[in-house]
């Protein structure tokens, strides 16, 4: 039986359209339409982002090593994965007016407008550190046959995971907002940040001892904030905001 495809007007048999690949059989649209799209084209959260979260949580360094090997379907996207997770904190922190400098005195900053400028552009922020988070690691694991891109991924995941931990708890966040205590909460999830770098690297680098992948990570993340510090001072000297 032949069939006019609807987006081409192509005429071909069989299930899909040889010249432009729609499906013969397209759906009436309605909410269970909108639905599915969402799941599917949007958040895929049917096998990608669920997926790729509690892997990341239950065997993130085999399953990030076994997504640079090639087993890739059911996973979501890396920097997607990324983009999706910062943009909903940083709209959370925008929209909740998160205070991380209660206490800030230096007169030539504006801790306000860096929390607004921060809470705006958290997803490029967060992307902007993972070629320094890959620095570090490219640096200190190279001999472990991995190339610079490779590494990116791995950083990438482990950029989701901090994410991930960061909405979980925005909720405390929220409750420490303006005071004090907020310090003590962000040293506590940096704290389970380094702890997920390193559970991380310790599964992805199985080839070698798990003493010796945790001392090299330790190695990693101090080159990692050698690299930060440099360019948060380069940005700071250009913008006329150094401290004195």
């Amino acid at each position: 039986m032949e069939i006019i495809c609807k987006n081409c007007h192509h005429v071909y048999k069989g299930h899909y359209c040889g010249n432009c690949g729609q499906p013969a059989a397209t759906h009436k649209i309605n909410a269970h339409f909108l639905w599915h799209d969402i799941q599917h084209g949007l958040l895929h959260f049917d096998k990608g982002i669920t997926y790729s979260l509690k892997q990341l949580f239950t065997r993130p360094g085999h399953s990030v090593r076994k997504f640079i090997e090639g087993k890739r379907v059911k996973h979501f996207k890396p920097l997607s994965l990324v983009v999706v997770l910062a943009t909903l904190y940083g709209v959370l922190y925008h929209y909740y007016h998160i205070n991380t400098f209660p206490d800030a005195k230096d007169g030539k900053m504006d801790y306000s407008e860096f929390n607004e400028w921060m809470a705006m552009h958290f997803s490029w922020v967060t992307i902007g550190t993972i070629p320094l988070y890959t620095i570090g690691t490219y640096t200190v694991f190279k001999k472990q046959g991995y190339n610079f891109f490779e590494f990116f991924v791995l950083n990438t995941f482990k950029a989701s995971q901090r994410l991930f931990v960061q909405i979980l708890t925005f909720p405390i966040l929220l409750y420490l907002n303006g005071t004090p205590h907020i310090h003590k909460f962000s040293n506590a999830t940096y704290l389970i940040g380094l702890i997920l770098i390193f559970w991380t690297n310790i599964q992805f680098f199985n080839k070698i001892s798990k003493t010796k992948a945790f001392f090299l990570s330790i190695l990693s993340h101090l080159i990692f904030l050698t690299c930060f510090c440099i360019v948060i001072g380069i940005i700071l000297a250009i913008l006329g905001k150094l401290p004195n």
